[in-house]
């Protein structure tokens, strides 16, 4: 899982740039901030993207523009024509409107449209508040939003935890929502994410944030068996060592990757997640698991625990790119009956496993 990492000092070159660099916190940046908004970091890449034709990228705009218009028919009755066009990538002209609705934060928008004002300038319960505080600099701190302490940036991500933790006061705030807010900011305005933030953790992600985090915990053993069908040679490394899934798949689902993926396979990513749901988590952890010890000797270099989670802990940035990891969720040979079956498997199994302990009590 890959971590924020100071850019590493960047030689001048005969190329013209027009891009230069200073200090900031000691590490080196650049003045000039990338296609993202990144002026530094493991996350900037000052190469532009080779992009599809500008005229399939204008068609692709007209079709989501149109779908758009009349979204709940469309959603309604072409539910199959919305994922096609999301797993394809949603224009960034569109994206942000698109995420809005794929999530259903348009809807809620409308029908509560003063309520985050109103929590907006409400308090908030001093526990949580510390803890957002606490945890607001620490949000992509090479992002030209969030680069100054002050900046409108941190201000608009401390009102949105702070409002949700209002809002969800039986769950407050956890510091992997922190992360989240931020990616949605980074695409539209602080009313807009908060909607988007509230339905992530209330539908898309419910319970992953409940103090215990069963639900979690649950679908981390999901994700364990779906692996032993997808990668046999991967599931029996990890059950020879003993390595619970909670160990490599937490920040990888609280955070819907936002702290693990190159910055264009996240946004593909997203595209698919805010319309299929969280299987789509799953698919992508299930490649980053796959890839990342099936390359050969792998699994030789990883006598233990502990390489085994640090091979995990940074997958290889070449299974990660964005074709790549696109790619290989769609050859995935796993249906909607696969992720149902282990669901139940998995809840069975927990069902049982807390009757014995309760005969055991007795």
């Amino acid at each position: 899982m890959a971590t924020y990492q100071d850019q590493q000092d960047r030689q001048d070159d005969d190329s013209g740039s027009e891009a230069s660099s200073v200090l900031h916190n000691g590490s080196v940046i650049s003045t000039v901030p990338d296609r993202h908004g990144f002026l530094g970091g493991s996350q900037y890449t000052p190469e532009p993207k080779t992009t599809v034709p500008a005229s399939v990228i204008l068609r692709r705009e007209q079709k989501w523009l149109s779908m758009l218009s009349t979204w709940e028919k469309f959603m309604t009755r072409h539910y199959k024509k919305v994922r096609e066009r999301c797993r394809k990538g949603i224009p960034a002209s569109v994206r942000p409107r698109a995420w809005l609705y794929l999530c259903g934060g348009q809807l809620v928008l409308q029908q509560r449209s003063d309520l985050f004002a109103q929590l907006a300038t409400q308090n908030g319960d001093p526990r949580w508040i510390d803890d957002i505080r606490k945890d607001l600099h620490r949000q992509f701190p090479y992002h030209e939003m969030f680069v100054d302490q002050d900046g409108h940036g941190q201000q608009d991500l401390f009102t949105v935890l702070k409002a949700y933790s209002i809002l969800n006061a039986s769950v407050g705030y956890c510091q992997a929502q922190a992360p989240i807010a931020a990616f949605l900011l980074m695409h539209m305005p602080a009313e807009q994410a908060f909607w988007c933030l509230v339905s992530i953790c209330d539908k898309y992600l419910a319970g992953y944030y409940s103090q215990g985090m069963e639900t979690l915990q649950v679908d981390g053993d999901i994700l364990f068996g779906l692996l032993k069908k997808v990668s046999p040679s991967v599931y029996k490394h990890l059950k020879k060592q003993k390595i619970e899934p909670i160990l490599y798949m937490t920040e990888w689902f609280l955070c819907v990757f936002t702290r693990t993926l190159p910055w264009d396979t996240l946004l593909r990513v997203w595209d698919m997640f805010l319309c299929e749901g969280v299987k789509v988590v799953f698919k992508v952890a299930l490649v980053l698991l796959k890839f990342s010890l099936s390359r050969p000797g792998v699994l030789k270099k990883c006598p233990s625990m502990y390489e085994t989670l640090e091979v995990l802990r940074n997958p290889p940035h070449s299974i990660m790119e964005e074709e790549f990891v696109i790619h290989q969720i769609h050859r995935l040979n796993l249906t909607e009956e696969d992720f149902e079956y282990e669901h139940q498997r998995q809840l069975t199994k927990r069902r049982a496993n807390q009757e014995n302990v309760r005969r055991n009590q007795r």
